[in-house]
């Protein structure tokens, strides 16, 4: 039972990272709109947290895989 509980804890990583995810584009296309000769480099910096917030969400159902399966 407790297994399940920690391992549905680790999984809710994904949601900060969705949050973070949404947060950060919707203020990439707030400053294109307002710089759109700035686009390469606000793109360039989204695509960087984006992938930073993907991994703490990656790194969370891994560790919930082993926890299921290493500590049945």
């Amino acid at each position: 039972m407790l297994v399940a509980i920690g391992a549905g804890m680790a999984v809710l990583t994904g949601v900060g990272a969705g949050v973070g995810i949404g947060m950060a584009t919707s203020k990439a296309v707030d400053a294109i709109a307002r710089q759109p000769e700035a686009e390469s480099k606000i793109s360039k910096a989204l695509l960087l947290g984006c992938a930073l917030a993907e991994a703490t969400a990656i790194y969370g159902f891994v560790i919930a895989l082993l926890i299921i399966l290493f500590l049945k």
